[in-house]
């Protein structure tokens, strides 16, 4: 009789013998002799890593990508997702029954898969997975021997309090200790922060030193580019473009990582508050659990001594595994456990984890210079934003990023999310909004291969903050000027009622990134005998984050214009040319994904394809510069994810989306496989960011090397392309 269940089980799923999900392998399923690879907390989880004869890093061993990755279609039909494989009848929670979903992602009735585990069988009945989690019918009075339980699974229940029953292995008591964590009651208000140095408080002061004060080291570098060299006095010149280039100065020595054997030392960067927001829901079961388990793992092991993290992981409703600790060595084990003691199950509740989120920030006692938070989502808001209709509506989305988190919040945390869209099926409109909202950057992650290198791309630059709360303010000289726009992408532009002055909130810059602010004026007619103009001047303000001084620093001459009487031969600027083909490119983005959004995908790839015929007939892209090179890429990457709706859908707009967030930050971001720094579309990539990818690329995995491609140094958007 069971054997014939079993048969009509196969056959309504459509599976076949050999037809098995690859599930990555745990602590739990690997063989004794093998605890050296193991990604656990006793060994690869441990803030003392293992080394090779090569004084490598060795890291646990990565599950590969398998018929279930990301990428991959979904070879089961709709209607067996809905079937029980042992009784074959609905599996939807309307009708009375509890579901439990199993980590290989396969579910069912709970009854009927308690009724299997009480005649001994321990693996999945469809895929023969061997389970490391248990489906245990009892109750959480009758637990007599303190082990976690798993009563039932629905979509409403508190994910964070329906536990499992773990079996036997050496890490049993470990885990029993960190499922305190999940069941142990919150505080109410979360000041339970590690304290930091005195050196990394923030400083109340605000006194301002002139640039003839300030290091070299230390400056943030400005240029100004005009448009054309000359402008002749009979002539006037509507919409003259100057360009502001300014550069962050370079990295000062970093903080020792453990990761590195160095150990700890006094700092000589900006600490960092770092939390990071992870979704546990059913869908991250199998490969992108233990891929983001990974990832972590590596987060944990880059931050500083000096630098704090907390975790929220979230599902159904969200709970913060443990305060902001310091990344110590202990602080480290710590951590380390109790990411590597997640498991997913239930819905995705965004909204109540970004809020858990900016209270960890909003009660902390103490702050270090740096503030940021991550959060990483495979799947859509199922209790925030969803209607009776299913549409939502761009004030449903805003909803789920707290009002105390929006930059635009006078009295806010002015901390930004950097937002990371996991697989095809995350909502990359909400992600968009969120990290847009707060000011961070919002990446999508195609190929599930790439977390862990786009997690290093951002923390390679939230480790490397060197200017912050920076302010660019433009003033003309000539009094028959004024200022037309200032094209400044997100960031905040004010200009002066009598369009005098001007000013751009910058905010934070990473070591060597590079900022460009087009600034427009109109030239009249001159009637001086001057042959010069003086047009405008530059100043920045900003805070050094180590030393908690903010600087003042003027343009080293102001920008000045020749008046001949004669007009002679001039060139366009290359410099000026080429950050207006950024901006008209971002601009082609918006046109085309507001058309696509309203299903017209035909518009919006000519939308791109008119853009890429401007830009080559530009006199930059005839000058081979690199930007233009790699804008058309990026368009012609955009065209063929428009093909249909279907591609649209599932990866052409978060793939635009996130382009959308590069360009109007002017910030590196993550796209598909784009973390290789051969890549052309990774010209924002600072210097830090780049090492950063690198250490993740090329890190030893079981004593073998993981093959990467070649790295080589990738340049910012100003930089020129050198000849070969």
């Amino acid at each position: 009789m069971v054997g014939s269940k079993w048969m009509k089980a196969k056959l309504a799923l459509g599976l076949k013998l050999n037809s098995c999900l690859y599930v990555p392998k745990t602590v739990d399923d690997s063989p004794a002799d093998a605890a050296p690879a193991r990604f656990s907390a006793a060994v690869s989880l441990s803030p003392t890593v293992p080394r090779d004869s090569g004084h490598q890093v060795r890291m646990p061993t990565t599950p590969t990508p398998s018929s279930s990755g990301l990428l991959s279609p979904n070879h089961s039909s709709k209607s067996s997702k809905n079937i029980c494989a042992i009784c074959l009848d609905s599996l939807k929670p309307s009708h009375g029954h509890a579901i439990f979903t199993a980590e290989c992602s396969h579910s069912f009735h709970f009854h009927c898969i308690t009724s299997n585990v009480k005649h001994g069988k321990k693996n999945c009945p469809v895929c023969r997975a061997k389970w490391k989690e248990i489906p245990f019918p009892g109750s959480a009075t009758d637990n007599s021997r303190g082990e976690r339980i798993n009563n039932a699974s629905s979509a409403q229940d508190d994910a964070w309090m329906r536990g499992v029953r773990r079996m036997n292995s050496p890490r049993v008591e470990v885990n029993r200790q960190i499922a305190s964590l999940f069941h142990a009651a919150e505080p109410a208000v979360f000041d339970d922060d590690d304290e930091v140095s005195s050196s990394n408080q923030p400083s109340t002061t605000s006194n301002i030193s002139s640039s003839k004060n300030i290091d070299s080291t230390q400056a943030v570098e400005i240029k100004t580019y005009l448009e054309v060299s000359a402008v002749p006095k009979s002539k006037s010149h509507d919409d003259f473009a100057i360009l502001i280039h300014l550069k962050a100065p370079i990295a000062t020595i970093v903080q020792h990582s453990e990761i590195d054997g160095s150990g700890s030392s006094p700092t000589s960067r900006a600490s960092v508050d770092l939390v990071t927001v992870l979704d546990v829901s059913g869908s991250m079961a199998g490969t992108k659990l233990a891929l983001l388990k990974r990832a972590m793992g590596f987060v944990i092991q880059t931050l500083g001594p000096a630098d704090r993290l907390s975790v929220i992981a979230f599902s159904s409703t969200a709970r913060r595994l443990f305060p902001l600790r310091r990344m110590t060595h202990i602080g480290k084990h710590e951590a380390l456990q109790a990411v590597n003691a997640l498991s997913s199950n239930g819905g995705t509740n965004i909204a109540e984890a970004l809020r858990k989120g900016a209270k960890v920030m909003t009660d902390r006692r103490w702050k270090n210079s740096v503030s940021s938070v991550i959060l990483l989502s495979d799947g859509q808001d199922t209790y925030t934003t969803s209607g009776p209709g299913g549409g939502n509506t761009r004030s449903d989305y805003e909803s789920l990023l707290p009002v105390s988190m929006h930059r635009s919040n006078a009295s806010g945390l002015h901390i930004p999310v950097h937002a990371f869209g996991f697989g095809a099926d995350h909502d990359a409109l909400s992600m968009h909004l969120i990290s847009e909202n707060s000011g961070g950057t919002f990446s999508f992650i195609e190929a599930e291969s790439v977390i862990q290198d786009a997690f290093a791309q951002c923390i390679g630059g939230i480790l490397s903050v060197v200017v912050q709360e920076l302010r660019v303010e433009i003033e003309c000289i000539d009094p028959t000027l004024k200022l037309t726009s200032i094209k400044s992408g997100s960031y905040n532009a004010i200009l002066a009622s009598d369009k005098r002055n001007g000013s751009i909130e910058v905010g934070d810059l990473y070591a060597e990134e590079e900022r460009d602010f087009l600034v427009t004026t109109d030239i009249p007619i001159s009637q001086s005998n001057d042959v010069m103009l003086s047009l405008v001047k530059v100043r920045c303000v900003y805070k050094n984050p180590i030393s908690k001084n903010f600087l003042s620093q003027d343009s080293v001459t102001d920008v000045k214009i020749q008046r001949p009487d004669i007009a002679g031969s001039v060139e366009v600027s290359i410099e000026v040319d080429k950050q207006r083909n950024r901006l008209r490119t971002a601009d082609a983005m918006a046109e085309a994904r507001a058309a696509a959004e309203l299903g017209d995908l035909t518009c919006a790839v000519s939308v791109l394809e008119k853009c890429r015929k401007e830009l080559l007939e530009t006199a930059s892209a005839k000058a081979g510069d690199r930007l233009c090179v790699s804008l058309d890429a990026e368009l012609k990457e955009m065209q063929e994810r428009m093909a249909n709706r279907c591609m649209y859908e599932t990866s052409g707009r978060a793939y635009m989306l996130s382009g959308l967030s590069s360009h109007s930050w002017q910030r590196a971001t993550a796209r598909g496989d784009s973390t290789d720094s051969t890549s052309l579309l990774q010209a924002y990539q600072t210097p830090s960011m780049v090492d950063m990818v690198t250490m993740s690329q090329t890190m030893v995995f079981d004593n073998r090397p993981t093959p990467r491609p070649t790295i080589r140094p990738t340049m910012s958007f100003p930089a020129r392309l050198h000849p070969r």
